[in-house]
């Protein structure tokens, strides 16, 4: 080992301990968590929730895409369709103990139905309290997108109105004309 490389190593232990030392004397910043609330980024992914159509229905059709889309399944529901034509969920699960909070769900949805919120206070002692079934998760606003309805684009035939007679649809193509 060289001089040179000797007085390299005892500079570089000198200044690690030079700032352990600055630290060492300085008064500690500590948040205490129930009486000081960290403000969250505008992003921030935690509770879940339903919400509703500027009509006050539910936007979720039950199309299955959140569950097939969650990494740990811990997403469940039932479908069923209405007189009129509209899919809901008779039953929507969501086990938030085994939820990871991924925001998977809510890119799938092609409704807007399932949101994320940046409400993360979840924790429970009985970790079946952690299971939220629809009337848990239902929320009487529209979220994110207030003015989003599903059925008034989607062109399905529903009390709504029919096919080509939505918001910015075209009417439907007859394919027996494109024909040669």
């Amino acid at each position: 080992m060289t001089v040179r490389n000797l007085w390299e190593s005892v500079a570089a232990l000198g200044e690690g301990f030079a700032t352990t030392f600055r630290h060492l004397f300085r008064r500690p910043i500590t948040e205490e968590y129930p009486e000081f609330k960290r403000t969250l980024p505008a992003r921030s992914r935690a509770r879940i929730v339903l919400t509703r159509d500027p009509d006050g229905g539910e936007r979720c059709v039950a199309c299955y895409l959140c569950s097939a889309a969650c990494p740990v399944s811990c997403i469940s529901m039932q479908s069923a369709e209405a007189a009129d034509g509209r899919r809901y969920a008779t039953w929507f699960r969501i086990n938030f103990a085994r939820c990871i909070y991924c925001g998977l769900c809510e890119e799938a949805c092609p409704t807007s139905a399932i949101q994320l919120t940046p409400f993360f206070e979840t924790c429970e002692r009985e970790i079946l309290s952690l299971v939220y079934e629809k009337e848990d998760l239902l929320v009487d606003h529209g979220g994110k997108d207030p003015d989003y309805n599903f059925y008034r684009h989607c062109g399905i035939v529903t009390a709504a109105g029919g096919k080509g007679t939505h918001a910015g649809e075209a009417p439907p193509v007859n394919l027996t004309s494109n024909l040669p």
